[in-house]
């Protein structure tokens, strides 16, 4: 008969950690006599990060006392007490290899409701003073699960835990685990789990993005349910080199380079949306590496590059005075998940500035196939001087039966016109988006600076778009994810403190940064953090795939290596290291 050994209950403190001021509540400790246990948490009990635990799916975890007794075996360790690995139940049974997603059991005068396994991350390791620990929860089977809270009730130590309903499917919380983290991710079992109701949202994305990864035979795009929605693995690794065949001025800012394969072979067809990575510069100086979409859909034998002039910008002042027609530009490969979706909806086309780049291509797609869907273009720049593409734009319109335009200019000049240059004064915004009366059904696509894209995308939700309708499409270096971590002042990109290390040179592109490797570093993600690179991380151990980045150029090794391998042309930066020089999108 199951039992329930001990309740643990912690608040969130704040550790130091690698230098840094970690936010948890991974501490937990047994506490005596009756507990009430609410929908959301425990008396007592708290989570340090809200959005990775806790809430009414993850209200109460449970872990098992024989779990314990083979950790000890395994890490040799004899000081386990309950409470070590974050749980608020420590129980004798319930195996993780028995109990199904779904089962409900009484506990005292609760009723819960199994809902997932539990999703580890590198605090257990600091609790656990193991840093592989989130790694080997899930090579071992034996993560753990969640109770939903069906009916508040009280709990103690000593209380028999009552079976009294069975999921349907009788898929195990390990079965369940490992059909997320581990391959094959069987196409039977993913629709089975899907058929599971108390299976709770997240999982249920995930095994949706899995499920789709079979439909479209992306068999190379890594893991969906876990690292960045799939895209086509790049057509070519590293760098070739292509031709200008032709400079065009857009604007007064922006300079257009159409590129033509130089080495005899032909490109790549890519999706309208993708970019590349240019690498570029006079050959006395050293190489400049930077991101630009491609702002026409490509065929085989050219792409359209669109640059903006920036104030300080090294590389737009070289492509714009001194780039010529003849001269090589190396390229990597187009590549990015930034595309237009098929289907029969709405499309709306947000951009600021020269974010019209990716959207543009989309367009010209749209354009060419004489697309029926109802089209929205709106676009903000300063004035006539600086609204590139405006000819463009009204031709690829005009070939559509069902579209809608709005131009904004925020400081227009004296001879620009009212409803012929523009539409509007100001800035696009959301009561502008309120006034046009978009179709909430639409699929949104947004590119421009960052604050544009936060604020309407805040503003989109607010008026009830669907999160997977809005995409977004940011320039430079994307938003940190480093959850529990106390907030810091954002500091430009850097190289190191210190003399440069002995090793190969790793370019952070979105970043501008090279920098050379050194032996102090246990992964590429501490380099880039020493460099304050943003980066985006969790598990740091290979598990979660938060910080699958695309790999440009160069080759790594893993240590430890990934349970699940990224995606073809992406790399899990938590736990590799470079292999020769790399170039990575970060």
């Amino acid at each position: 008969m199951a039992r329930l050994l001990s309740v643990n209950v912690g608040l969130p403190r704040d550790v130091a950690w690698q230098g840094r001021t970690v936010h948890t509540g991974i501490w937990k400790a047994p506490v005596e006599g009756p507990r009430r246990v609410r929908r959301l948490n425990i008396d007592g009990d708290g989570q340090g990060d809200t959005a990775g635990h806790g809430g009414e799916q993850r209200a109460v975890f449970v872990y098992q006392d024989e779990s314990y007794r083979y950790w000890q075996r395994h890490l040799g360790r004899s000081s386990l007490v309950a409470g070590q690995f974050g749980e608020n139940f420590t129980v004798d049974g319930l195996a993780d290899s028995e109990v199904c997603i779904g089962d409900r059991y009484r506990i005292g005068s609760a009723l819960f409701e199994v809902t997932q396994p539990r999703v580890t991350c590198y605090r257990l390791g600091i609790r656990m003073e193991e840093p592989d620990m989130a790694a080997l929860l899930v090579k071992h089977g034996r993560p753990g699960f969640y109770f939903r809270v069906i009916e508040e009730g009280d709990v103690e130590a000593g209380d028999e835990i009552i079976q009294v309903a069975r999921a349907p499917e009788s898929m195990s919380v390990s079965e369940i685990n490992a059909l997320l983290y581990l391959p094959p991710h069987p196409r039977e079992r993913l629709e089975r789990a899907l058929k599971i109701p108390a299976l709770s949202r997240g999982w249920r994305r995930s095994f949706a993005a899995l499920l789709e990864q079979h439909s479209t035979g992306s068999a190379a795009a890594g893991n969906a349910g876990l690292g960045p929605a799939a895209s086509p693995p790049p057509a070519w690794r590293g760098f070739r080199p292509f031709r200008v065949s032709r400079k065009i001025a857009e604007s007064s800012n922006v300079t257009s380079l159409i590129l033509e394969p130089a080495d005899g072979h032909p490109g790549a067809v890519a999706l309208p949306g993708q970019f590349v990575i240019a690498r570029l510069g006079p050959s006395a100086a050293p190489a400049m590496t930077r991101s630009y979409s491609l702002s026409r859909p490509s065929d085989a034998a050219s792409y359209r590059l669109s640059i903006k002039r920036k104030a300080h910008g090294i590389a737009s002042a070289y492509i714009a005075d001194e780039l010529q027609p003849g001269d090589v530009v190396q390229l990597g490969a187009p590549r990015g998940n930034f595309t237009l979706q098929q289907g029969t909806r709405p499309v709306v086309l947000l951009s600021a500035g020269i974010g019209v780049t990716p959207v543009l291509a989309m367009l010209n797609a749209l354009a060419a196939e004489g697309s029926p869907r109802d089209l929205w273009w709106l676009h903000g720049t300063r004035n006539g001087r600086e609204h590139a593409f405006a000819g463009e734009v009204r031709e690829l319109l005009g070939r559509l039966a069902h579209h809608h335009s709005h131009i904004c200019y925020s400081a227009p000049d004296p001879d620009d016109r009212p409803k012929v240059d523009f539409d509007g004064t100001g800035h696009l915004d959301l009561p502008l988006l309120q006034q046009l009366g978009l179709p909430q059904d639409s699929d949104f696509y947004l590119c421009g600076p960052a604050v544009f894209m936060s604020d309407l995308t805040t503003g989109l939700r607010a008026l009830g778009v669907a999160p997977d309708r809005i995409h977004t499409e940011l320039f430079g270096a994307r938003p940190s994810l480093t959850p529990g971590i106390a907030a810091s002042s954002n500091k430009p990109a850097h190289v190191p403190t210190g003399a440069p290390g002995p090793g190969p040179m790793v370019s952070f592109v979105r970043s501008g940064l090279n920098v050379y490797w050194g032996p102090s570093y246990a992964s590429l993600l501490e380099l880039a953090e020493a460099c304050d690179v943003p980066v985006r991380w969790s598990c740091r151990t290979g598990v979660c795939h938060n910080c699958e980045s695309g790999l440009v150029a160069g080759d790594v090794s893993y240590q430890p290596d990934p349970l699940d391998a990224p995606a073809d042309g992406n790399v899990l930066i938590c736990c590799a290291r470079p292999q020769g020089d790399i170039v990575i999108d970060l």
